[in-house]
C-alpha cells in the first residue's frame, strides 16, 4: 500500500527495530516538559484565542472558534416561541444520547424520576462510541484510588477540581462492577480477573478494556438498559436553547427536530447537559477524531444560560491521530498501540521520546520532531511521524494485535496496510474537550440552579489536561451521579412560570459590546460545504 516514497524511511524503521525494542526511552524532566509544551502545543498559541466580552466568563480567552459561537445570536428570539402548552413535561430532561447521559437517564429512571432523553442524532452517535483503549479503576491489589488521584491530578497539571477528581477515582471501582453488570464484556483472564494494562501517565495497570473497542461496548450496553426501561427517547431532536423559570432555575429545553426546524417545548423539574465534545469545532484547522455532532452545544446552552465555564482555553489534541491514507486521516489510533509496545519512530527510524508520556506532552514532541527538527514523513497531507505496530507481536508474541486491538488491524487493513508487517503513520488530532461547564460535586452548575453537567461538556475534572481511559470513566461516574441528584432534586422542585428572558438579556449584552456576528448558535453540525 505504501508508495515508493515512504519505502527509504520505512527501511529506516525496520533496520532499527530490534534496536528500538531493545532500548528503554528516558521520560523527560518536568521542566522539559514544560518547555516543549509553551514551544509547541496548540493550547500555547496565544494568537489562536480571542477574550470574551460578555457573559459569565467575560475577560477569558478561549478559543477563537469557540468564543464566535459562545458570542454568536440564539437561532430564536425570546418571544418568538410559546413556552403556554408545553408538547413533553418531564421529571429530568437529559439533552444527550452518549454514555453520560445514557447512564444519566438510567440512574435517574432507577430512583423513580419520569425521564426523557432528547439527542439531536440516534441514541449512541457520541464520542463515547468512538472510544478505543479503555476505562481506568483502581481495582487491583498493588493500586488503589488515592494513586490513580494523584497521577490524574499531576498529569491534568495539578489544576483538577479536587472534589471533582476525587470522586472520579473513589467511584471508579464501583463504576467498573456497574458496567460488568449491566453486560460489558469487558476483557479478562481465564480465571475471570479483568486485564489491565498501563496508559499514558499512569503508574499502576489500570485500564481495563473490550479489545480496542472499549467505548462502543459500554455504548451497546448502556443504549440497550435505556431502551430496555422504556425511557422516552427523542431523537434527531437538538437542544438550541434552555429554558429557565421566572425564579432563574433550569426548567426545560427548546427543541428543533433536526429534518424539518419544527420547534418543540420539554418543561423539566431538573436539566441535565451532557452534549459531548467540541471536535467539529477543528480549532486551529486540525483533524478530529471526534463524531459529527461534537460542536460545543452545551457549552453554548449552558452559557448563555449564565452557566460558568471552567478551562474552556484548554483541548487535548491525541498525540496519535491518522494522518496516512487520507481515507481515514485524523481518525484515532488508540494509546493501547503503545501501551502494548509500539514506539514513537521518527523517518529516520530514530525512536524520540518515551511512547507512554501523558498525552499533551506527546503530542508537543510529535508536533516539535515534525516542525522544529525537520524529521517527520511527508504524506501529501502535511507530516507525520511511524508508530511502529510490528514491534507489538516481536514483544507479545503473534497473534497479539489481533487479540488485542482487532478493530485497528480492520481500519488499516481497510487500505492495504498490515499494521502486524508494517508501521502507521500518525500525527495529533483533536480529540477532547479538557474544559466545560463549571460544577459541584453533585453535578449542578455553579451558578444555575437545577442544571445538571455530565461528561465531556464538564470542565475541571480533569484539569488540563485527561489521561487516557478517564473519559469513559467520567462519563459513567458523572453521569450516574448527575442522574441520581438530578432525580433526588426533582422531587421538591415546584416549576415557576417559564421563560426566554434570558435570550432577550444575552442579545442585549451582544449590542452593548458592539459585537458585529451573523453567527448563530449552537452550531449543531459542521459544514463541509466547499466555499466560492
Amino acid at each position: 500500500m505504501y508508495s515508493e516514497k515512504f519505502q527509504a524511511s520505512i527501511a529506516a524503521v525496520e533496520a532499527a527495530r530490534e534496536k528500538n525494542i531493545a532500548m528503554e526511552p528516558v521520560r523527560m524532566t518536568a521542566e522539559q516538559k514544560e518547555t516543549v509544551l509553551a514551544s509547541f502545543h496548540p493550547d500555547y498559541k496565544a494568537d489562536e484565542f480571542a477574550v470574551l466580552t460578555i457573559g459569565p466568563n467575560k475577560g477569558d480567552k478561549v478559543p477563537k472558534e469557540l468564543a464566535e459561537i459562545l458570542q454568536a445570536h440564539s437561532r430564536i428570539t425570546a418571544d418568538s416561541v410559546d413556552l403556554s402548552e408545553p408538547d413533553y413535561e418531564t421529571d429530568v430532561l437529559v439533552i444527550g444520547g452518549g454514555g453520560a447521559g445514557a447512564s444519566a437517564a438510567i440512574e435517574a429512571h432507577e430512583a423513580g424520576a419520569n425521564v426523557m432523553v432528547v439527542t439531536k442524532l440516534r441514541m449512541g452517535d457520541a464520542n463515547t462510541m468512538m472510544a478505543e483503549g479503555g476505562i481506568q479503576a483502581a481495582d487491583k491489589p498493588n493500586d488503589s484510588p488515592a494513586i490513580h488521584f494523584v497521577d490524574a491530578f499531576g498529569g491534568g497539571h495539578f489544576a483538577a477540581k479536587r472534589e471533582l477528581l476525587s470522586k472520579l477515582v473513589c467511584d471508579a471501582p464501583e463504576a467498573i462492577q456497574w458496567l460488568s453488570n449491566l453486560g460489558v464484556e469487558f476483557d479478562k483472564d481465564e480465571d475471570g480477573t479483568m486485564v489491565t494494562t498501563h496508559g499514558g501517565g499512569t503508574s499502576r495497570k489500570r485500564m481495563h478494556a473490550a479489545k480496542d473497542y472499549s467505548g462502543a461496548e459500554i455504548m451497546r450496553t448502556l443504549r440497550d438498559e435505556v431502551l430496555n426501561r422504556n425511557i422516552p427517547v427523542v431523537d434527531f431532536t437538538a437542544a438550541i436553547e434552555l429554558i429557565l423559570d421566572e425564579n432563574g432555575n433550569a426548567a426545560g429545553a427548546v427543541l428543533m427536530n433536526m429534518e424539518t426546524k419544527e420547534l418543540l417545548v420539554a418543561k423539566a423539574k431538573t436539566v441535565i447537559i451532557a452534549t459531548g465534545g467540541a471536535g467539529r469545532m477543528h480549532y486551529q484547522g486540525f483533524p478530529t477524531s471526534n463524531h459529527y455532532g461534537a460542536t460545543a452545544d452545551g457549552l453554548v446552552l449552558g452559557y448563555r444560560a449564565g452557566a460558568k465555564l471552567l478551562y474552556a482555553e484548554t483541548l487535548q489534541y491525541h498525540p496519535t491521530g491518522v494522518a496516512y491514507p487520507e481515507q481515514i486521516f485524523g481518525a484515532l489510533v488508540t494509546e493501547k498501540v503503545r501501551s502494548l509496545g509500539a514506539k514513537l519512530v521518527n523517518k529516520n527510524g530514530e525512536v524520540f521520546m518515551h511512547p507512554l508520556e501523558t498525552r499533551d506532552v506527546t503530542a508537543a514532541t510529535i508536533i516539535r520532531e515534525c516542525s522544529e527538527r525537520g524529521n517527520g514523513v511527508e504524506t501529501g497531507n502535511g507530516d507525520g511521524i511511524w508508530l511502529d505496530t510490528p514491534m507489538i507481536e516481536k514483544i507479545g508474541g503473534e497473534g497479539t494485535i489481533m487479540k488485542r486491538i482487532p478493530a485497528m488491524w480492520r481500519m488499516f487493513d481497510k487500505y492495504g496496510i498490515d499494521i502486524r508487517k508494517e508501521p502507521i503513520l500518525i500525527y495529533p488530532t483533536l480529540h477532547y474537550q479538557n474544559g466545560g461547564l463549571d460544577i459541584n460535586a453533585d453535578g449542578m452548575t455553579t451558578n444555575v440552579k437545577n442544571l445538571f453537567v455530565a461528561g465531556e461538556a464538564v470542565g475541571g475534572i480533569h484539569g488540563k489536561n485527561r489521561l487516557m481511559g478517564n473519559s469513559l470513566l467520567d462519563i459513567i461516574v458523572f453521569g450516574r451521579s448527575a442522574g441520581k441528584n438530578a432525580a433526588a432534586t426533582a422531587k421538591d422542585v415546584t416549576v415557576g412560570a417559564l421563560t426566554l428572558d434570558h435570550v432577550a438579556r444575552f442579545e442585549k449584552e451582544i449590542a452593548d459590546a458592539k459585537i458585529e456576528t451573523e453567527t448563530v448558535s449552537p452550531k449543531l453540525l459542521p459544514d463541509y460545504t466547499k466555499k466560492r
